[in-house]
Formats: C-alpha cells, structure tokens, sequence
C-alpha cells in the first residue's frame, strides 16, 4: 500500500472525530496532492518552535499533533521534576483556531494532573515569556505562527528560564513526542486544575517593560507616534506601556487595531515587508508624526520607519534598528561604568557592526545561531554575565533579561526613547544611525528569500544548499573568497591557506562565505517556512556624515552586484 495512504488510514480509526475522518476521507478519494502534503512527514520543532498549515494530518495544525506534543511534554515535564506540582501557563495570538486550540492543550495538561494558567484572551508571546517566571511555571506554551500567512499557525515551548525551549530539553521532549502513537493522548480534561488569568500579570509585565524600556528621555510631548498592530496582540500591551512612559502624542491605525486572523488590510501581516506597514506610513506623512511603529501578530517582532535626510518616512531593517538599540544601551552602561561582565548579543547572519560596537565598547560580544531561543540560551548558560541587549535582522530585539524572547513591547518604548531624544537634541533617529557608520563602519544587508512549497520544494531547497556548498564562488564583486564558515560540520576553513577551525556552536544547516573586503554571503533554510535565505552583508568607511547619501548610493550598487552574480536578483 502506499506509504501515505496507510499513514492517512489510521486516522479513521474510531479515536478521531467524524469530521476528521471524513475529511481524510475526502482528501484518499478526490486529491492525492493535498494528501501527499498533509501526510508525508511529521511537523517538526524549527528555530521558533512548530509552525504549519492548519487542517488534518501529521503535517497539519490541528488538536492531534498539538495533542500528542502536549502530551509529550507532559511525559517529560513529570520525568524532570518528579513529584512536584507543575504548572504551566499559555497564551494565544490572533490566529483562527487559538483560542480553540489553547484550550485543548490546556485540558491535555490537565488531564495529565498539571495545573495550567490560560490567558483568558489573546496576550504577546513577549507577555507569555515573562509570565513564565513571574508565575514560577515549569514550562510555557504560546499558540502562534508569529508573521506566516493566514493559514498557518504553530507552538511554541518555553522552559522554566522563560526561554525557548533549546538543547538538550527540545531533543528528549521531541524523543517524548515521537514515542507516543495519537491514541496515547489524554483528552480527559479536569477543569478544576485549569485557571484562567489575565489583569494581575498584565499589569506586572506592563511594569516592568516601562522600568527597562523607559530613559525618561526629553522631548516626550513633542513627539508623535503612529501604531499598528497588524490585527494582532500588541494592541493589548504596546499603547498602554507607551502610556505609561509619559508618550500622549500615539495615533493608533484603528483599522488594523482589531485582531483578525485574515490580516485583511495587509497581504502579509509581517513587519519585515513594507507593504505591512503603508497604511500606517501614509498616515504618518499626513499628521506629519516622527516615527511608525508596526508589530507582528505576536509582538515579537517590530517594524519601525523614521524620517530620513530628505523628510520622508523611510522603513529600517531590522539590523539598523538593532545597531542604533544596541549603541544606545551601551551609552547608558558606559554613563554609569562598566562592570566588566556585561554582553551584547547577535546571530551568526545579522550585522557584523554589532561585533565592531561591542569592541570599540570593550564589553564581550557572542554569537548563535538564527533563533532568538539561543540568546535566551546565553543569559541561561552565562548567569554571571549581564545582557545589556541583543538582537537578529528579523526585526527582534530584547532589552536586559527579564524576558527571555525577542519583544516587540519593550523594544517598541526603546526605539520611541532613543527618537524622543534625539529629536529634543536637535538630531533624529535616521541622523544618529548615520553617526554609528561613521564610528563603526557603514555596513549594509540585504535578504533574499525564495519560497519553495510542497515536498518538491524541500527538495529544490536542499539541491540549491548542496550547490551552494560543493561549488563556492572564488570572489565577489572583485573581491577574494577568504573563509568558507559551514556550520554543518562546525568548521571554519581559511580557502586561501587550507587551515581549517572548529566553530563552537552548535551543528545547523548554514553556510557563510567571507571575502577579504569583509563581504559576506550566508545560506540557510528557513526554520518556520517553505524558504531559502541568503543573506547578503557589505560594508565601507564613512569618513563624515555629510557623505552618507552618496557612500549608501555606492552600497546599494554593490549589492545589486553581489545578487546579479550569484544569480539573486
């Protein structure tokens, strides 16, 4: 019989619900495609946890493989902490099915005699990370598909640091998981273990991000915020902590304030893409405000545009927005003296700038890899250090420790800090991020991302990642292949001298080119989508600011360059 067909048939069994059946049903007797991609492979934990279509099957969103992950991690949470009285607490986003789902993996918890705190509403994941401490929870649970397309949605784990959950608890819950058939599942719920919450954490975490977030900068009532919340979570949190910090001046797009897991005004609710962001751009320019801010549907991630040189809103990559973050919190550190434990932190396809601030700063720089879970990791691993902040060029940043995951919330009042006062200084946000090149070196990104959809797809992404290893460039754009960083077998291998590195970090499918003016190219699958990134980065002197148009302009160029040689453009 064919592999997928048996796969689909135990579906049919009396376990799952009729409606379930007879859409398995449907799919064996009218549409192979569709039940080849719903059955050829299980859903697997990627770098922010499992994301996939929502519908029936093994490579499906739906209440049995959220079941059987929650059962897993039942499995295991009693395993590591035998005796205790667990408790784990949830939290939901704006997606169709959240809520629902929420609640059955809060009766499977229960079932299996763990106590459960459930967001009586949609709350950001930045909140749920948080609450894991504040509540002394084992474990966490988020149910987003962060910024994917409105048809998927996905499941998040946060361990007892409040951070994802990373090596070697993600392997042993998986093994937990991959242990279990789907009738292994407890669905039997005690309601009486299940609690629901929402105002009394609410108001600790909105707190606590005004306490690290607020600078009390000058120039507070002479600024003028634009908000989106692109349908999702950060309409719960992010205009009341900007209230809080003393900003009266914030329109809110209502169009876009209501949450709605059709994302209707937008083609994709990411903030990465500025079509996501035109609405609330377009009003800027008409009430002549400073700066827009727009959040993914879980207020991870956050979108920020600026008046540039010229007097126009300009939206910035998340690896300018990090740079100027990062600079900013290291003035304040330097203000009050240096410990000398404090880091700053980045992944391994971001800028390289933040490793020449962090030197020029003297403070100790570190590296992970693409995945927010794995700065969490470092505050974990390194408690006698102190993390000033940190961030990855997908639009997330996390400011001190007190969450443990990229935060939108908090990020949002730092950003809003740092404009306030520059402009009450007679500068702007854009005119102190040109400030940075002319420290640090003027360095610029690009990403290009390839969608991919299907088995077949996977299968292009593999081949373009094999090419990409077994015949690497000998320049780019004139300048010299010096290093070759696979990440796959932890090495980093100087092309021109034959000498070869381990690279401490743990084993991913990324491969880094290095040429020997500094430029680099970095390949690797995406986590949570059917993509394959390249991630582009170049840099230059710039001797004075006034320069800065022209060198960009030279910038730009050489990345069409770049892209037109590796056939990217």
């Amino acid at each position: 019989m064919n592999p997928i067909v048996a796969s689909a048939q135990k579906w049919l069994t009396d376990f799952f619900d009729a409606d379930i059946k007879a859409q398995i049903q449907n799919l064996i007797d009218t549409n192979e495609d569709e039940l080849t991609d719903s059955f050829y492979k299980d859903l697997e934990f990627g770098t922010g946890g499992m994301r996939g279509v929502m519908g029936v099957g093994t490579n499906r969103i739906n209440k049995y493989t959220l079941g059987k992950n929650t059962q897993g991690l039942s499995n295991y949470l009693k395993k590591s902490y035998p005796g205790e009285d667990l408790k784990v607490v949830i939290a939901y986003d704006c997606r169709h099915n959240s809520d629902t789902l929420s609640q059955v993996v809060a009766e499977v918890l229960s079932a299996n005699g763990i106590h459960v705190y459930r967001f009586s509403e949609l709350r950001t994941t930045p909140e749920l990370s948080f609450a894991v401490r504040h509540l002394k929870c084992h474990a966490g649970i988020v149910l987003t598909a962060s910024h994917n397309p409105p048809e998927y949605n996905g499941y998040k784990v946060y361990w007892t640091d409040g951070g994802q959950i990373v090596p070697p608890q993600d392997g042993e819950i998986i093994a937990e998981i991959n242990a279990l058939d789907f009738t292994d599942i407890n669905f039997e719920a005690n309601e009486s273990l299940i609690e629901s919450i929402d105002k009394e954490v609410d108001e600790a975490f909105f707190e606590e991000s005004v306490k690290v977030g607020n600078f009390n900068a000058a120039g507070k009532d002479d600024f003028h915020i634009v908000f989106t919340s692109i349908h999702g979570t950060s309409i719960t949190a992010i205009p009341e902590v900007l209230k809080r910090a003393g900003y009266n001046n914030v329109t809110v797009i209502e169009e876009q304030a209501t949450p709605d897991g059709n994302f209707p005004t937008v083609k994709s609710p990411n903030p990465e893409e500025p079509e996501a962001l035109a609405m609330a751009i377009a009003k800027a320019e008409e009430i002549g405000a400073d700066m827009v801010v727009g959040t993914d549907p879980d207020s991870d991630r956050l979108g920020i545009a600026v008046r540039n040189l010229d007097g126009e809103m300009e939206l910035l990559n998340g690896n300018q927005t990090m740079v100027l973050m990062t600079k900013f919190l290291l003035d304040q550190y330097k203000a009050k003296g240096f410990a000398g434990n404090e880091f700053i932190a980045t992944t391994i396809v971001s800028t390289p700038m933040m490793e020449q601030m962090a030197n020029a700063y003297g403070v100790e720089f570190k590296t992970a890899l693409t995945g927010f879970k794995w700065i969490g990791k470092m505050i974990k691993d390194f408690p006698q250090s102190e993390f000033i902040g940190g961030g990855e060029e997908s639009f997330g940043y996390m400011v001190g420790d007190f969450v443990r995951d990229k935060d939108a919330v908090t990020s949002t009042l730092l950003a809003c800090e740092i404009a306030s006062q520059a402009k009450a200084n007679g500068s702007s946000f854009y005119k102190d991020l040109i400030d940075c090149y002319t420290q640090f070196g003027f360095y610029k990104e690009k990403l290009i991302s390839l969608t991919k959809k299907g088995m077949t797809g996977a299968e292009e992404i593999k081949q373009m990642l094999k090419d990409f290893k077994e015949n690497p460039v000998e320049s780019v754009q004139g300048s010299r292949l010096l290093y070759i960083e696979d990440y796959n077998t932890s090495t980093v291998k100087n092309v021109q001298t034959g000498e070869e590195k381990p690279i401490d970090i743990p084993k991913s499918n990324v491969l880094i080119y290095e040429t020997e003016d500094g430029t680099r190219i970095a390949a690797r699958p995406s986590g949570t989508e059917p993509k394959v990134k390249f991630y582009i980065s170049t840099n230059t002197t710039l001797a004075n600011a006034s320069d800065f148009k022209s060198v960009n302009s030279q910038l730009d160029s050489k990345l069409d360059g770049i892209l037109a040689e590796l056939n990217l453009g």
